[in-house]
């Protein structure tokens, strides 16, 4: 008499400590946290209370998108990249998406140059504002309106 395979109380050990686990992990949407944030909150917050000035930064968008849903972008900051002067991070915000933060880009030392492209999605027509903050502590901004034609990331 052969005896019998115990794969029956393997799989139900499986599934109730797979059981246990989704019910420690609490569900929440992605835009639960930065959709209830303004735009200038999410800047006031990436700034942590140092002042930002406008320039040295350029967002490249076009100003009349057709498409939201895969938008070119440029950014660029107006730096040398030498070790006193030097981009540590460049972010883009929106103003009106689930998400606002849209890109998030740090530079290591060994960085050529403060620039990268990108394809983005918009909800609807909106502003952007680009910020980049280098090493010497100084915050740039530059902020471009775009007008979206036919929206993405909608969420009924």
């Amino acid at each position: 008499m052969r005896p019998e395979p115990r794969t029956g109380l393997l799989r139900r050990q499986v599934l109730h400590g797979a059981g246990g686990l989704v019910l420690a992990l609490q569900w929440r949407p992605a835009h639960a946290v930065s959709a209830t944030r303004s735009l200038q909150q999410m800047i006031a917050q990436w700034a942590a209370g140092r002042p930002v000035q406008e320039g040295r930064v350029t967002l490249e968008i076009a100003p009349l998108v057709e498409n939201g849903n895969a938008v070119p972008i440029t950014v660029r900051v107006d730096s040398a990249m030498s070790a006193t002067d030097r981009v540590q991070e460049i972010v883009v915000f929106n103003e009106r998406n689930p998400q606002r933060e849209v890109v998030r880009i740090v530079f290591g030392p060994a960085s050529g140059q403060a620039e990268a492209s990108t394809r983005i999605r918009l909800a609807t027509s909106q502003q952007l504002v680009a910020l980049a903050r280098l090493a010497d502590g100084s915050q740039w901004s530059q902020r471009v309106d775009v007008i979206v034609t036919l929206a993405a990331c909608i969420e009924s």
